[in-house]
């Protein structure tokens, strides 16, 4: 379980790679520890259910705390309780536009009403006739139907006038407006930000009209990233060298321009020009210069780099065109970010319906204004706490399930030397691995995130809650402290998934593999930043053009809708949903590069193409590799940095 055993450093220097020729299980005792976390879970769940929140959640309950749909038992000192609401089953609110947008809830008296009222009640009359035909009164249980109009109750417990109208939530029982305009003042209530609300109702009437619109852009957006999956191994080549040349003449025709702008303002004339006037042009003139130096020493830098990395640009290509060839043998790739999502979205369901029967569980409280809350006492208040960290960490758990799968498939193709002897479904028995092998990895794995997560998700909650507040010393700290944990989080999760791709070869447990992963990486370190840099940048390119493509096909479509004011939301949307489905297809082809990457590491340093050491690699890499050794002789001694970099490791004994 410990990462520092000295025997288990031993035998892992004297340990050979043998990929996918020995299975045995990893990390149980963090499978184990994994498993008693979700029987936790699990009890949260129960617990809520158990004490009555389950009900009062799916019927709903009233102000003086009875349950909607059924016989209730009084409550001590609470008037109105114990009712018998048997044919009242919705929850009727008698303000439901009335929020309380800090606390997040509806500051209405609830009540218990056989219907919703689905037409507008514009006067008392209204009110007393529909609850005469319906049987459904709309006012306080003290107040008969007959005396709506005659009693000066009604100002306060009666509904607020006009009524508007409603319909039952389905499987909840509440009564909502349908008025679009108090949809977005529960909008209001749902983000923290208020203005003006005439352009908020426009901007959900927006959406509202043309939803057909979003859902189909949404559509073109899923097939576009498709598609570029595909485009992008036939046009690597030419986009790496098309990025680089951009690069390139950007870097110098700016700093050709700041020396140019330099030059000429150093030639102008000065006469007749007073001395305020002279002491600007003096700092500009010298702002110029360091800008124009800045920029040299920019261009010098970058040229130096890209000198350095241009054969292992080359292999970026390389890795490219080769997970091209992955998603061809192995197509079932494409669809592992909808698994990934359908799990995510199933949990995360779960999630928030415990949330939700956290929120109505406890002992009733008696508020000041006399009604009736529900509330937690005692140590059991803070099973939240518990319930937040197993939405990060089951969360994480789900992500690098999906990270092992992915790596588990491009590992067998990878170390496959005749590809049709590849299983029928590689991604089927990836996953097959993962639930009987590797399942405590990746609970591991996926816990040491969680561990950096939370502590800058406290961070980020302090520095919102003291926004305005702290002074620049402590806010500097803060905003040190967050971006720290996040730059540790993001080095972790590379390493973490590197450590996947270890476990999935040699079945390793955690902390041996990512020691082995980190080993192969320090060796590789300028072919890492090559791929990291290069290939993530193609792959941000990918995103913006689907982004930009969507939300252009969105201004087309939606300038011609003229149902509605404004569309800015709407765009909104649909590019925000663009990114995201081009992030999660891209974010496995890039997945994938970062597996190959390591296989090819790990079979150019312990394999160099002799009899009986034969390479595992496609044709692409092979020929990477031989223009390699090519080169390497030419450079000879003088390509020593290189030869060391390129060739062949021998096998450890």
């Amino acid at each position: 379980m410990g990462c520092c055993s000295s025997a288990s450093a031993a035998q892992s220097s004297k340990r050979e790679w043998k990929p996918l020729e020995d299975r045995s299980c990893t990390d149980i005792p963090w499978l184990l520890l994994f498993v008693l976390f979700c029987i936790g879970m699990g009890f949260i769940c129960g617990f809520s259910v158990a004490t009555g929140a389950a009900a009062r959640l799916v019927s709903g309950y009233d102000s003086y705390g009875n349950i909607c749909g059924q016989r209730n038992a009084k409550l001590e000192a609470i008037p109105n309780s114990g009712l018998d609401h048997t044919h009242r089953k919705y929850v009727f609110f008698l303000d439901p536009c009335n929020l309380d947008l800090i606390n997040r809830k509806i500051k209405s008296i609830a009540l218990c009403v056989a219907a919703c009222p689905r037409q507008e009640l514009k006067t008392l009359s209204d009110v007393q006739k529909f609850a005469e035909i319906n049987g459904s009164a709309l006012c306080s249980y003290n107040i008969k139907p007959s005396e709506y109009t005659l009693t000066s109750k009604s100002s306060g417990f009666c509904p607020k006038l006009p009524v508007p109208a409603s319909a039952p939530i389905p499987f909840f029982h509440r009564c909502a407006p349908v008025n679009i305009s108090c949809y977005a003042k529960f909008a209001e209530a749902l983000i923290t930000f208020v203005s003006d609300n005439s352009v908020l109702h426009r901007l959900i009437s927006g959406v509202m009209t043309s939803k057909e619109i979003i859902l189909g852009l949404c559509l073109l957006s899923l097939v576009l990233s498709m598609i570029l999956m595909v485009i992008i191994r036939y046009i690597s080549r030419v986009l790496v060298w098309i990025l680089t040349v951009l690069v390139i003449l950007g870097s110098l025709g700016g700093t050709s321009v700041l020396w140019w702008l330099y030059a000429k303002q150093r030639r102008s004339p000065k006469e007749a020009v007073i001395p305020e006037q002279l002491q600007i042009a003096e700092d500009n003139l010298r702002a110029l210069l360091i800008y124009a130096i800045s920029a040299t020493v920019f261009t010098v830098i970058l040229f130096l780099i890209m000198l350095v990395m241009r054969k292992r640009v080359a292999l970026t290509i390389a890795l490219f065109h080769v997970a091209g060839k992955v998603f061809i043998h192995l197509p079932l790739l494409v669809f592992q970010p909808f698994w990934t999502f359908f799990a995510l979205v199933l949990f995360w369901a779960y999630w928030i319906m415990t949330l939700l029967f956290l929120g109505t569980t406890g002992s009733a409280v008696q508020n000041e204004q006399g009604f009736v809350e529900y509330k937690i006492s005692g140590p059991l208040q803070y099973m939240w706490w518990y319930h937040v960290v197993g939405l990060i960490w089951i969360s994480e758990f789900i992500l690098a399930c999906q990270q092992m799968t992915v790596a588990g498939a491009v590992v067998t193709y990878y170390f496959t030397r005749d590809k049709r002897n590849l299983p029928f479904t590689p991604i089927l028995a990836s996953v097959n691995r993962l639930i009987r092998y590797h399942l405590g990895t990746v609970a591991k794995g996926s816990f040491i995130i969680t561990l950096v997560k939370i502590p800058r998700m406290v961070l980020m909650y302090i520095h919102s809650q003291l926004k305005g507040k702290e002074n620049a010393c402590a806010r500097c700290m803060l905003k040190s402290c967050i971006c720290c944990l996040w730059c540790l989080e993001k080095c972790l999760s590379y390493l973490n998934q590197n450590a996947y791709t270890a476990t999935a070869i040699n079945s390793t447990n955690f902390c041996t593999s990512a020691k082995d992963a980190f080993v192969i990486l320090v060796e590789n370190a300028l072919r890492v930043a090559a791929i990291n840099t290069v290939g993530d940048f193609m792959l941000f390119l990918g995103k913006v053009l689907i982004v930009c493509s969507t939300g252009l096909a969105g201004i087309m479509l939606l300038n011609y809708q003229q149902d509605y004011t404004v569309w800015v939301l709407p765009l909104i949307i649909v590019c925000l949903f663009a990114f995201l489905v081009a992030h999660c297809f891209l974010s496995i082809y890039e997945m994938v590069v970062d597996v190959l990457f390591l296989c090819f590491a790990i079979d150019t340093k312990y394999n160099d193409g002799s009899p009986g050491r034969e390479f595992y690699m496609d044709k692409v890499l092979m020929e990477f590799v031989e223009n390699s050794r090519k080169a390497m002789k030419e450079a000879g001694k003088g390509g020593a940095a290189d030869a060391r970099e390129l060739k062949p490791m021998l096998r450890k004994r």
